[in-house]
Formats: C-alpha cells, sequence, structure tokens
C-alpha cells in the first residue's frame, strides 16, 4: 500500500490526510437536510472526503479509506439494522453490502480517471462512477435481505431500485457540486494541492508564437511552490 515512491507523499502525510477526511466525512454524514418519502436521507457532501482520497491516492488507499469508513457508519449508526434481518447470511449481506462494500466502492472507482489531463471531469467522473457501485451494493442489499418491506410493491426490484435510487440520485448531485468546487481550488494529484498558474496556451504572446522565456519563469515558480511543505 505504500506509494511513497510515486506520489512524492510519505506514508505519514497520507495517514494523516485520510484521517481527517473520514472524520469529516463522518460528521457529515449526521448532517441530513432531507428525508426521502421512502425513507432514505440525503447527506450533506459525506461522500466527497471518501472520494477525494481516493482520486488522490489511487485504488488501494481508496478501498482502505473507504472499508474504514464503512465500518465506523456501521458501527456509529448502522448497528441497529441488524434487528430487523435474521440468520448469518442476512448479517454477512448487510454488513458487506450495505457498509463494507458500498463505502470501499467510492474510495476505488474514484480514482479511475485520476490520470485525465481535465482532473475535474476525471474527478466528476469517478464521483458519478462511484455512486452507481454503490447504489448497487445497496440494491442487491434490497432485493435479499429487505423484501419484507416492499410490500405493495409488484417487484422486490423495483421496490429496491426506487427506495435505494433515490436517495443516492441526490447524494450523486451533492457529491458533484462538492468534487466540481473543490477541483477548481485544489489540484489533488499534488502534494502541496496547489493548482498550477499557468498553461500553455498562457504562455502563447500575442503574435501566436509560443514565449520560451515566460514559460521558463512560470515553471520556475511552480517548482518553487512544489517544493515547499504547504497543505
Amino acid at each position: 500500500m505504500d506509494n511513497t515512491k510515486k506520489t512524492g507523499i510519505s506514508t505519514t502525510r497520507r495517514l494523516t490526510e485520510t484521517a481527517i477526511m473520514i472524520a469529516v466525512a463522518t460528521v457529515l454524514s449526521y448532517i441530513t437536510p432531507y428525508s426521502l418519502p421512502m425513507g432514505g436521507t440525503v447527506t450533506l457532501f459525506s461522500q466527497v472526503p471518501i472520494i477525494v482520497i481516493g482520486y488522490r491516492y489511487n485504488f488501494k488507499w481508496g478501498a482502505f479509506t473507504g472499508i474504514i469508513y464503512g465500518l465506523l457508519q456501521m458501527l456509529l449508526q448502522g448497528l441497529g439494522n441488524f434487528a430487523y434481518v435474521k440468520g448469518f447470511a442476512s448479517y454477512l449481506i448487510l454488513i458487506l453490502f450495505d457498509y463494507v462494500l458500498a463505502y470501499m466502492s467510492l474510495g476505488v472507482f474514484a480514482a479511475v480517471f485520476r490520470k485525465m489531463k481535465y482532473h475535474t471531469i476525471g474527478i466528476c467522473l469517478g464521483a458519478t462512477l462511484a455512486c452507481v457501485a454503490r447504489f448497487l451494493c445497496h440494491f442487491i442489499s434490497g432485493v435479499t435481505i429487505w423484501k419484507e418491506y416492499a410490500e405493495g410493491w409488484d417487484s422486490i426490484w423495483a421496490y429496491s431500485a426506487a427506495y435505494n435510487g433515490s436517495y443516492m440520485v441526490m447524494e450523486w448531485l451533492s457529491t458533484l457540486l462538492g468534487v466540481i468546487v473543490l477541483s477548481m481550488l485544489f489540484d489533488f494529484t499534488k502534494e502541496n494541492l496547489r493548482k498550477k498558474k499557468y498553461t500553455a496556451e498562457e504562455m502563447i504572446v500575442d503574435d501566436g508564437e509560443f514565449d520560451i522565456e515566460e514559460a521558463k519563469k512560470a515553471k520556475e515558480e511552480d517548482d518553487r511552490e512544489n517544493n515547499q511543505f504547504t497543505f
């Protein structure tokens, strides 16, 4: 799991950032500005910290972060759900698909598009894929262990899709808003999180030629900033 050589960021710093982001996500998960008629709640950007860590540190670290966060969610907010299911298989499905795999998917799939040139697009695509994966986990849980709550529905598949889809769509939109804003302010692929202050297009002078000296100056300034240990 140690990818210090690949990222240039120490394991100590990664652990510190991860712990902070898990704590932030946990706090945000308690802020639920909207509850759905069928059940389920929409949190205030609680998925964003996990997705950011996955995008910043890649699949393995994202998986680790998501699993820890999922277990915390189960211990802090989900233990009551065990009273509604019976049998070892049901307990296992509940643990895996409603918590461990569901939240692990946020950290894993967030990293899929991290090598894209345009980071905002990359993290948005990753966040979308992560939300789809989390929805599928909850959907599987719904059709296997929550069937008795589909009273009045002709199909358990339709019930699970409607119940889990209703709040996951809202979570997805909230998450997209959060990652778009953050990606415009920070470059998650850099140690100091600072965005580049120049682009090739900005180095083109009025006559259409590339200004090499200006590009060198901008590059030197950017390198100096990258060498500073600034969070």
